[in-house]
């Protein structure tokens, strides 16, 4: 075998092996593209409690669900992210027990200037329909995948029965807000418009001047007075 030879193998070699290498670098890194770390399943790492930093609260992780039981110990408040998020996917599932009521909130400025998450965060509503108190059940507003107290696409508003899972899912994307609940479209609207802003001051949600006012924030998940399940939490940064 000449020397010519083995030289041109060599370098044949090197070339394949590279880009071998190169093709799966790059396949790696699109796989792994805009994803984040959100909820691990198992403790509580990257969230607390709103305004009131990692203490002790009613949201526990039970066999990699993320639950809170409002009658155990720990103080009340809802859990928010530890990072604000702008342009994202957030995919999720949950339940509630019977006349249940809670919500996932995006947008949401923390500061102690808000009592609240709801004082400045969209809230998808998430509801026992069938069970709820009479209040939300005659508005439609207030129905299961809707943005609460401002609008809602209520023939969509199909939660499962109290006690199983359902899926929920909300985009946002340069200010265009979209609602799934059970792969159906519950709410979708431009938030920066003047229309959408004439809608919140046709609502109850005009009583929170901040509301609706951030592009941008944290991701909450509420402490109502009932029982509430999430698992199965990703989100994907667009």
């Amino acid at each position: 075998m000449s020397i010519r030879f083995i030289t041109s193998l060599a370098i044949f070699l090197s070339i394949a092996f590279t880009s071998c290498n190169h093709d799966n670098s790059d396949s790696n890194k699109t796989s792994s593209e805009g994803s984040d770390v959100f909820f691990n399943g198992k403790d509580l790492s990257g969230w607390h409690i709103y305004n009131r930093g990692n203490d002790e609260s009613k949201w526990k992780i039970v066999d990699g669900e993320l639950i809170c039981d409002p009658k155990g110990t720990g103080q009340f408040g809802d859990i928010i992210s530890d990072k604000e998020y702008e342009n994202f996917e957030l995919d999720f599932e949950w339940k509630v027990k019977k006349g249940g009521n809670s919500g996932v909130f995006i947008n949401v400025k923390e500061d102690t200037a808000y009592a609240a998450t709801f004082a400045t965060g969209l809230e998808m509503q998430l509801l026992d329909n069938a069970n709820a108190e009479q209040r939300h059940k005659i508005d439609s507003t207030h129905w299961a995948g809707c943005l609460y107290s401002v609008e809602c696409i209520g023939s969509n508003s199909k939660p499962n029965p109290f006690g199983e899972w359902n899926k929920g899912k909300i985009k946002q994307d340069n200010g265009q807000v979209t609602f799934w609940l059970n792969d159906k479209i519950t709410f979708q609207d431009s938030i920066n418009t003047p229309a959408f802003k004439q809608k919140i001051a046709n609502s109850n949600m005009k009583n929170y001047p901040a509301f609706a006012t951030y592009p941008k924030g944290k991701i909450a998940f509420q402490n109502h007075t009932d029982s509430v399940g999430f698992r199965n939490i990703t989100i994907k940064e667009l």
